[in-house]
């Protein structure tokens, strides 16, 4: 069993809280993203656990081992951890091959050939990094971490350097190869699309706390506040008025979620994902009029933003890339769905 458990972790670089009391929980053999912004303390986290600093104070764990608690810590290379830079930290003067093996006793390196077969480099053993792509020396950077044969795996936004196609490959590659290794895995990200398409966990970290967990279709839909809602993709929040289960706001009646117990009565707040709000080109009934101010083509998709009529505030609705959408075209929009409603204050009743 190799669960990982923090519980009040904090660190700080001499008047700098980077970490304030973190609680988290990685179950053994999953994988778990934290997700944060820029300078949120996930490097910090994702060093405290592979050793290489030391908790100020509160307490980590490892397969129920304590390895730091502030007061006496288990070092780096007795931890059974495997650490993935951001940018690989590849030898140069080595080759494929002698990366994975390098720190490896000379009996331990009869496995290397299963490694470099498993991240689909085999053929490639020979090739200096300078040789590789960036998704192919992320591979190797892998299968070095796993040659240790790790219980921990550690990931630094290893795909942050590679482009988009590439990074979705890698991505998907990562997942199986950690699958099949059986390691609990926690990469850290900024990327809100990486963090739900990898992990069985989404750990929100922000201003050196971890403000909320969970598996990620439920952080998606059922956010515990309107800060974590905006941390995980795009969001509309309306002003409404609850009652019986039910929200009346500008796009018209609105179920809402229980979220744990009643949703409030009387004045709230609603929040709708873009996908949630279906655009009409001709009065289906029952739908709010607007105008569309702006459009965002992705390909896949597009991000439209809809003025209501008598509304100063944009809504956002995601739409099929086939569909023709132009600006200063008129509108109706109706909700799909469930959305979930906050008290004037911003979190949902039950959370």
């Amino acid at each position: 069993m190799s669960t990982i458990e923090l519980r009040s972790a904090a660190k700080s670089f001499g008047d700098t809280a980077v970490l304030t009391g973190v609680d988290l929980t990685a179950a053994s053999g999953s994988i778990t993203a934290v997700l944060g912004a820029s300078g949120s303390g996930k490097t910090t986290l994702l060093r405290l656990i592979a050793g290489f600093e030391r908790l100020d104070r509160g307490s980590l764990s490892i397969g129920g081992e304590v390895v730091d608690d502030g007061l006496r810590t288990v070092p780096p290379q007795r931890r059974g951890v495997g650490y993935v830079p951001q940018e690989g930290a590849l030898f140069p003067h080595l080759t494929v091959a002698g990366n994975v093996a390098f720190g490896l006793a000379r009996g331990e390196r009869g496995e290397i050939g299963d490694l470099l077969e498993l991240v689909g480099l085999n053929d490639l053993r020979k090739r200096y990094p300078h040789q590789l792509s960036g998704g192919q020396q992320q591979r190797v950077a892998l299968a070095r971490a796993l040659a240790i044969r790790p219980n921990v795996v550690l990931l630094d936004e290893p795909f942050a350097a590679l482009d988009a196609t590439l990074r979705n490959e890698l991505r998907r590659d990562v997942a199986r190869i950690l699958g099949e290794t059986r390691a609990t895995t926690i990469l850290v990200t900024h990327d809100q699309e990486e963090a739900l398409s990898l992990a069985g966990q989404v750990a929100l970290l922000d201003r050196g706390r971890v403000i909320a967990a969970a598996e990620p279709r439920q952080l998606y839909r059922e956010p515990p506040t309107i800060d974590t809602a905006t941390s995980i993709g795009e969001v509309n929040v309306l002003e409404a008025n609850t009652s019986s289960g039910y929200a009346r706001c500008a796009l018209g009646l609105v179920p809402v979620r229980r979220n744990g117990s009643e949703p409030p009565d009387g004045a709230s707040r609603l929040l709708l994902r873009p996908e949630q709000l279906e655009m009409h080109f001709e009065d289906p009934g029952e739908a709010a009029v607007g105008e569309v101010v702006e459009v965002e083509y992705y390909g896949h998709d597009a991000l439209a933003r809809v003025r209501l009529a008598g509304q100063d505030e944009a809504l956002l609705a995601r739409v099929s890339g086939e569909v023709e959408v132009e600006r200063g075209r008129r509108v109706w929009i109706r909700v799909v769905g469930v959305g979930t409603a906050w008290p004037p204050g911003g979190t949902p009743s039950g959370a």
